[in-house]
């Protein structure tokens, strides 16, 4: 009987031990084939612990005499405060999250109807209202990480929302600030309780292992602080990011307006983001937007200067240690896709791990969340899942989902090389391209009219306002990878002329469901006046001949058989450039005009292609 009883015990308390332990077995990150799993545990929203805070930067931009402080919320998983856990962080960081201007206010955008080197009129300041009562920044990328084992934080950016200081667009304190808040996740910077108290807060549930992720201005923002080379920030993945203003706001010269906002300059931008302490921004817009970006951006000229190399990534990236996974559209054409190829290339040359992630269509688009999710699940939570060994370019073809990317060894691909086409007259109606240069007998002219739209100057059978060169139609598939070039030698009949070039697909598809990439190829715009120079412009003599070359966007497209491709040379562009009135002529030296295409194969692969 003593015995049974014993047993009975002794199998009571092995129960009762049982249950202790699966009561005390914490939840921690899963990893399999290299990812970060959905854990149950870090799945329940309202289980979520958030909260707000501001974090003390280095600087005070809205004059107050204090340092500004960041606005910062945090969301993360309960393990982190009842199990001491400690997980990495994907900050987030905008100039949008407290609300814009609404863009259609008269006047917010600089009219474009002037000629080239006049002052645009007057335009209207908005005033932006911040949008919320209460402190709430966002709730982006929170139900993609949270559950897998990290801690999502977002800050607005300075002069936006509850964030202290004053918008810049592209000043030093917009790398300087998220550079703060990662000071303070890895317990180098003070956070307090509120914008004025001196009650402290602490991220005691960090690792110090901190990745950035944003699309446009919110993907500008971690490239900013990457190349303040802040220790803890191990990766950033940039979306369509806009590395720098001059890249944003003019082209080789040119005074150029991002695709869909026409009239937009850095002095819009702006007044667009500027959601802070309204009893801030007189003193913000007198010292900023009246004084450092009116007095810097010249939109008179287009040239490049000191206040745009001071808003240029590219020459700020020595300091720079995260490893980058790059995003971008090749359809982009609010932030053309020049920006992310001349910051992967860089960061690539200075040895950093690097990948790139391109598709077809037009502005944002993350990566494939596996993508993400591998590079995150490397350099922040330490997994050696062999990211660093996998292709270094995802690129979506053209009849594919942008979940469903080609690997490629490298953008440019590596079998690309150059391909010179010249020109063989052919105005009003269609010239030639062709791989033997020509003996033009005469020059070409085109008169420009920005009423016409590049779509119908490209379709047109004939046009005095345009020129058009095509070649062979191609009886195999020819893949473009690279950046094409273009030199032309022409002249105009005014002191000033906009130059516009577009590369497209030919016949033109006029389905209402085509695909971009079934039509337009890449284009690029240029000032003539800048031939010699980006940072100089001079006034062109009518009717003498200049050389200049420059590049068109980045690109990697396969132009089917059956099709051609098109080289359309105009004047001014209504979806991007200052509108003139109509009447100005081109005339192009036909002799001394080539453009270069980077092609796979090279020229052996493009020979057979129009046989």
């Amino acid at each position: 009987m003593k015995t049974t009883i014993k047993f009975k015990v002794s199998c009571l308390f092995l129960f009762l031990s049982i249950i202790s332990i699966a009561q005390t077995e914490k939840t921690v990150p899963v990893f399999k084939d290299g990812e970060a799993q959905i854990v149950e545990g870090f799945s329940d929203p309202d289980k979520w612990i958030r909260h707000d805070l501001f974090v003390e930067t280095t600087f005070d931009t809205d004059g107050d005499g204090k340092l500004d402080r960041m606005h910062v919320s945090v969301t993360r998983p309960e393990q982190t405060e009842n199990e001491g856990l400690k997980l990495p962080i994907i900050l987030c960081s905008s100039p949008y999250y407290a609300g814009t201007a609404t863009g259609a206010e008269e006047g917010l955008f600089w009219n474009v109807n002037h000629e080239l080197g006049e002052k645009a009129p007057k335009r209207s300041h908005p005033e932006v209202k911040r949008r919320g009562e209460r402190p709430i920044i966002s709730n982006s990328h929170i139900q993609k990480w949270v559950p897998r084992g990290y801690i999502v934080v977002h800050t607005s950016a300075p002069g936006t929302g509850f964030s202290q200081g004053a918008p810049t667009v592209g000043g030093p304190n917009e790398a300087l600030a998220p550079k703060a808040v990662i000071d303070w996740l890895c317990g180098r910077a003070k956070g307090f309780t509120s914008p004025d108290n001196t009650e402290e807060v602490t991220a005691f549930w960090s690792t110090g292992k901190v990745g950035m992720t944003g699309t446009s201005y919110n993907g500008t923002i971690p490239l900013a602080a990457a190349t303040t080379g802040v220790e803890g920030l191990e990766a950033i993945i940039p979306i369509a990011p806009n590395t720098s203003s001059y890249h944003y706001y003019r082209s080789n010269g040119l005074v150029r307006s991002p695709g869909g906002y026409l009239g937009e300059d850095i002095d819009v931008l702006y007044d667009f983001i500027h959601s802070g302490d309204p009893s801030k921004r007189a003193y913000n817009n007198k010292t900023i937007r009246d004084t450092e970006l009116i007095n810097g951006m010249d939109r008179e000229t287009g040239d490049f200067n000191d206040f745009w190399a001071g808003r240029d990534y590219l020459t700020k990236m020595k300091p720079m240690k995260a490893a980058l996974l790059m995003s971008h559209g090749f359809n982009d054409w609010n932030v053309v896709p020049e920006h992310s190829y001349r910051i992967y290339k860089a960061a690539k040359e200075k040895g950093l791990p690097t990948q790139i992630y391109y598709h077809q269509n037009g502005h944002g688009g993350p990566p494939p969340i596996t993508l993400m999710n591998r590079w995150f699940t490397r350099y922040l939570h330490g997994i050696k899942n062999d990211v660093e060994k996998d292709k270094r370019a995802w690129i979506v073809r053209e009849h594919d989902t942008q979940d469903n990317p080609t690997p490629y060894e490298d953008y440019p691909n590596p079998k690309a090389s150059p391909v010179v086409l010249h020109l063989k007259n052919g105005a009003p109606e269609q010239g030639k391209l062709e791989i033997e240069a020509n003996k033009n007998k005469k020059t070409e002219t085109l008169v420009d009219d920005h009423n016409i739209a590049m779509e119908d100057l490209a379709q047109a059978a004939n046009s005095k306002n345009r020129l058009l060169y095509t070649t062979p139609i191609f009886t195999k598939d020819v893949h473009i990878s690279g950046t094409t070039s273009i030199t032309i030698k022409l002249a105009s009949s005014k002191p000033a002329a906009n130059l516009s070039i577009a590369l497209v697909s030919l016949p033109w598809n006029t389905n209402k469901d085509a695909l971009i990439t079934d039509n337009i190829i890449t284009r690029g715009w240029a000032d003539p006046q800048n031939h010699k120079s980006i940072s100089e412009s001079k006034p062109l003599k009518p009717g003498k001949f200049y050389t200049m070359t420059f590049n068109l966007q980045p690109d990697d497209q396969i132009i089917p058989a059956g099709q051609q491709i098109g080289l359309v040379i105009f004047s001014s562009d209504n979806q991007f450039t200052i509108l003139p009135k109509p009447g100005t002529e081109l005339t192009i030296d036909t002799n001394e005009t080539e453009i270069s295409i980077p092609i796979i194969g090279g020229i052996e692969s493009y020979i057979k292609a129009v046989k």
